[in-house]
């Protein structure tokens, strides 16, 4: 009984377009539509619920670290819908279950909005690219796509770190090996610690989220790897300065300056839903290293970077608040929307204004025809 009311919860999520579905006691279950909470029509879950529910998905291996350790993470693919990110909880005593749907098919630059000149980043042969932003902006789909582009487009031996793997990739014009920390390595620093033996050219991953990952990262960018990472940032100046500040105060001097040489662009989004149509929608800010930028990090002058990525149009860079306004003003995101996701609200509040009374006007269509000039 269990696995069917699980199989119908799935189905719903996937038929609904939803992209994650919770499990809690007192509650019904729950979908996150277009990044708002909708409740199921269904009864209320009771301690048995979500228990009968979490047995029928969960390995043993899972199941065991959740009484062990109060949670598990784990990925399930379902039929030919995707796959499930899934987070089982203890709370108050009780299980809880977040199920977040990996869709199975990959998406391209165009319908994920990404500035055009990632595409020749991707092909640099050595560095250091971080994508950023809040836990459900869309980090993992932005990097799968990226990965797809490399693997479509160039023979490279690309190996994944992941906790857990979500979008799978096969064997195209690359190789492409997958690593799912708890089941195939027992962590990132372990896998890191031996991915340079293993002859690749392109290392994602999963996630920077400690110092000894971190140092891993940057020592295979330095030494002729594209590595590509995220971190739970949501500016470029921010990225930078986290980094820098995981190291021991007498590190960073020289972990300035090898971020400077190592590091290539850091893409930070923020995914909310749109007014136009249904769905979401993203909005990035983009820094890519110049020499100029290059010697802010080294210099620690971080603090120049948001001024030094206004004047670097020319190179597809933006700011937020910059791409939070032309959505605004091409009718795509509200007004709630870009107050709250941008970095400067009283600044923003005043070009809100001053677009209203006609005093400023935003060419939404400058930086993409920079960036078009710049790749002729």
């Amino acid at each position: 009984m269990a696995t069917l009311s699980i199989e119908r919860l799935l189905e719903t999520c996937i038929n609904r377009g939803a992209s994650d579905l919770h499990l809690h006691v007192g509650r019904p279950p729950t979908l996150r539509l277009h990044g708002r909470l909708r409740a199921l029509e269904t009864k209320v879950l009771e301690p048995d619920d979500t228990l009968a529910l979490m047995r029928a998905i969960t390995p043993e291996r899972a199941q065991q670290e959740l009484q062990e350790q109060g949670g598990t993470d784990f990925g399930f693919e379902y039929r030919d819908a995707g796959r499930f990110r899934t987070s089982v909880f203890m709370q108050r005593g009780k299980i809880s279950m977040t199920l977040r749907l990996i869709p199975s098919r990959l998406y391209t630059f165009e319908e994920i909005g990404l500035p055009p000149i990632v595409r020749s980043l991707c092909r640099r042969p050595r560095g250091l690219f971080l994508v950023t932003g809040p836990t459900g902006s869309g980090k993992t789909t932005t990097l799968a796509t990226m990965i797809d582009y490399v693997n479509c487009q160039f023979d490279k031996h690309i190996i994944t770190v992941e906790d857990p793997v979500e979008y799978y990739h096969a064997h195209k014009k690359s190789m492409v090996n997958q690593r799912e920390v708890g089941v195939d390595v027992p962590s990132f620093g372990e896998a890191l610690r031996r991915v340079l033996r293993m002859d690749p050219d392109v290392i994602l991953v999963g996630e920077l989220r400690d110092l000894e990952t971190i140092e891993a990262a940057l020592r295979a960018a330095e030494t002729g790897h594209l590595v590509f990472g995220t971190l739970h940032t949501t500016s470029a100046q921010g990225t930078v300065t986290r980094i820098v500040d995981q190291f021991p105060v007498d590190q960073q001097e020289q972990i300035r300056v090898q971020l400077a040489s190592s590091l290539i662009a850091v893409l930070c989004q923020a995914l909310m839903p749109r007014i136009d149509i249904r769905g979401r929608i993203a909005a990035f800010e983009f820094m890519v290293v110049t020499n100029a930028i290059a010697n802010l990090i080294r210099e620690n002058k971080v603090f120049r970077i948001p001024s030094s990525i206004q004047t670097g149009k020319k190179f597809g860079m933006q700011l937020l608040d910059d791409h939070l306004l032309r959505l605004f003003v091409d009718r795509k995101i509200g007004e709630e929307e870009v107050m709250d996701y941008c970095h400067n609200p009283g600044e923003m509040r005043d070009k809100l204004e001053a677009v209203r009374s006609g005093r400023l006007v935003i060419d939404t269509k400058r930086a993409e025809e920079a960036v078009a000039e710049l790749r002729k």
